[in-house]
């Protein structure tokens, strides 16, 4: 697993679909260590033109054009991240970069 991969979860605690996909955001470091979770952004197909989310598509193994939103970032079992979809390409990963950013108030 690593920092800008994509992954079908089942049954996210709160969703009311029944599998949504995330991005995970942990750093390295905390992703291999015994830590039993780790930071994601969920994915959704809507996208409201705010700087806390990324447009994404079938290039990142996705079926239609969605967006990572950022602003509601969640700790996810790593247990539960088994279903993998596909990774960011570098230029989306900067981009996901700024958006937590944005969410996080850091600039």
């Amino acid at each position: 697993m690593r920092r800008g991969e994509l992954y079908r979860v089942r049954k996210p605690a709160g969703d009311p679909k029944p599998s949504r996909v995330f991005v995970v955001a942990s750093r390295s470091l905390v992703i291999e260590s015994r830590q039993a979770t780790v930071i994601c952004a969920p994915v959704f197909s809507s996208r409201d033109g705010l700087a806390a989310q990324v447009d994404i598509g079938t290039d990142e193994g996705l079926k239609h054009d969605s967006a990572i939103h950022c602003d509601p970032l969640t700790s996810i079992p790593e247990s539960a991240l088994t279903d993998y979809v596909g990774t960011l390409a570098s230029k989306e990963l900067e981009a996901f970069d700024q958006a937590l950013r944005v969410a996080l108030a850091l600039d």
